[in-house]
């Protein structure tokens, strides 16, 4: 399966952004799926995670402004991103939980100014 990720772009503080991850040459509606984060002079985070029932996690600095859903029949991940702040900025990538190094793609640059 290869994982896309897609929708990144300029925003201003406080602003929305609302990311897709799409997987195609396979299903990824079983997997536990998740959104990752590489910020400037940082390591890749986990930001939020989605299980194949729709349990949700949140990374603590982005909880209550970030929203994970999947769409089964899509076969599609998205992330909608509200009340973005600088610290947002990064490279959004997209991969299952555990990490399958072979899945990450190019990620979304996301970028947040102040």
């Amino acid at each position: 399966v290869q994982l896309q990720a897609s929708g990144g772009g300029l925003v201003q503080a406080g602003g929305s952004l609302r990311l897709s991850c799409a997987a195609s040459g396979s299903t990824f509606s079983s997997n536990v799926i998740g959104w990752y984060r590489k910020a400037p002079r940082k390591q890749r985070e986990l930001v939020a995670a989605v299980s194949s029932g729709g349990a949700t996690n949140y990374a603590d600095s982005v909880k209550g402004r970030f929203t994970i859903s999947r769409d089964k029949a899509k076969n599609t991940m998205y992330l909608q991103m509200n009340s973005l702040k600088p610290e947002d900025t990064g490279v959004y990538y997209c991969n299952f939980l555990p990490v399958d190094a072979r899945r990450w793609g190019q990620g979304t640059l996301v970028t947040v100014s102040s």
